[in-house]
């Protein structure tokens, strides 16, 4: 009943869709070349041979399924549509889906958008990461025909509390899955909860994804410009953390000459504010994106790009995770860990709990409460060499199984996977 009265009401609203999705296109949160993606029309032709489309909602959960594409895409078995909803993990996946995958923007979710984006893609498989689900998608995907499996099964407390309250909805979802795939057991109690069938507990894929890339010559310059100068790292950092960052260099720069301070925010178009912040402290900023250079006076260098985060943990020795000192459940903070990095969070990882308990337990992390924390620790691992080798090796252990998470879920989808391999033609 309420699938069907959802779907009705996408109908409906049509016009207010339309609207929305040209407010936003204003507003640079839609993709001005590929708008006709969202609407289900395609903007390249189907590949020849056995599809799987991988559906992740944004740039944490596409990362996390690259090692799982370029597994798909081995040997030349199959292609990979790895679709999204935003424009930031659009890039992301342009620069880093191996040969034989390919990005498209998911279609908004109206019921003729998504049977037109179906009857063109016609994939063998559909694979879900996390838990982005949408009525019309999933419903009329398994209308027609195509054997579906959740991935990587993450769902907060909030969220499940959210969905108990919509029984009507969610449980018709998660039964058309044919198969569940929890990060843990907790994530896979809620899912059975709601209505899900097949649940297993795979391990999250966050734990298997390859390390961030670094362009060699983008290094050697980065290096160049930086010297032997003092230097940590704020990354993905989120509105106030900036501050946090900035009052943290105030405080270590006066007992350690020379100090750069490297914020990476999460959305680069803050960049300008950030460096704002910053020059209005007192300190000599630069900005990557305007191709400013890190000089001998630079304090502060704002590197508001996209897709350079392993070049920037490859340089800081230290990294705070930022999202985790604002409530926004903390990024992932395995990334930094495969860099040789000692690592600093926040108090809110929500996001990626399991993760972050793991990197405690061995050692690897350390949770700071606020701005003075944060000094406090930048500071004492600036002072203590062997204290950030221990953390950063602990870090290392804890990464170096992570290969056997991606087997896991390669193993349980093998069955499914049958039907979607073959030579292409």
């Amino acid at each position: 009943m309420m699938p069907a009265l959802y779907r009705g009401a996408t109908d409906l609203a049509a016009p207010v869709i339309e609207m929305a999705l040209e407010r936003r296109r204003r507003r640079g949160r839609e993709d001005e070349l590929r708008m006709a993606e969202r609407r289900g029309a395609p903007s390249r032709p189907r590949p020849a041979g056995p599809l799987v489309w991988l559906h992740a909602a944004s740039v944490g959960e596409a990362q996390a399924t690259l090692s799982l594409v370029a597994r798909l895409v081995e040997g030349g078995r199959r292609h990979v549509l790895v679709t999204t909803g935003t424009v930031t993990s659009a890039r992301l996946l342009g620069q880093r889906l191996p040969d034989g995958a390919f990005h498209q923007y998911v279609p908004v979710d109206r019921a003729a958008w998504v049977r037109r984006f179906l009857a063109h893609w016609r994939p063998d498989l559909a694979l879900w990461v996390q838990s982005e689900f949408w009525p019309n998608l999933v419903l009329e995907t398994k209308a027609a025909g195509v054997p579906m499996a959740v991935i990587n099964a993450r769902m907060s407390e909030r969220s499940f509390r959210r969905w108990r309250y919509l029984g009507g909805l969610i449980r018709p979802m998660l039964e058309a899955f044919a198969l569940c795939l929890a990060a843990d057991a907790e994530h896979a109690r809620r899912f059975e909860a709601l209505g899900a069938r097949a649940v297993r507990v795979a391990g999250n894929l966050k734990f298997a994804a390859a390390p961030l890339p670094v362009d060699s010559t983008a290094r050697q310059t980065l290096n160049a410009m930086i010297g032997d100068r003092p230097r940590w790292l704020a990354a993905s950092t989120h509105d106030g953390e900036e501050l946090a960052a900035i009052a943290t260099h105030r405080s270590v720069a006066s007992g350690r000459p020379g100090l750069l301070t490297i914020i990476v925010p999460r959305y680069p178009e803050r960049g300008p504010q950030i460096a704002e912040l910053a020059a209005a402290s007192g300190l000599a900023v630069a900005r990557r994106a305007a191709g400013d250079a890190i000089e001998t006076a630079t304090d502060v260098y704002v590197a508001d790009t996209m897709g350079e985060m392993g070049l920037f943990y490859e340089v800081a020795p230290i990294v705070f995770v930022g999202g985790s000192i604002t409530p926004r459940g903390g990024h992932n903070p395995i990334e930094p860990a495969a860099f040789d990095c000692a690592i600093l969070h926040g108090p809110d990882m929500a996001n990626n709990r399991e993760i972050a308990a793991e990197l405690a337990a061995a050692g690897a992390t350390l949770v700071v409460n606020d701005a003075t924390a944060l000094a406090d620790e930048v500071t004492r691992l600036f002072a203590d060499p062997a204290l950030r080798a221990e953390r950063a090796k602990a870090a290392r252990r804890v990464t170096a199984d992570s290969g056997a998470v991606l087997d896991r879920v390669l193993d349980v989808l093998a069955p499914y996977l049958a039907g979607s391999s073959g030579a292409r033609t």
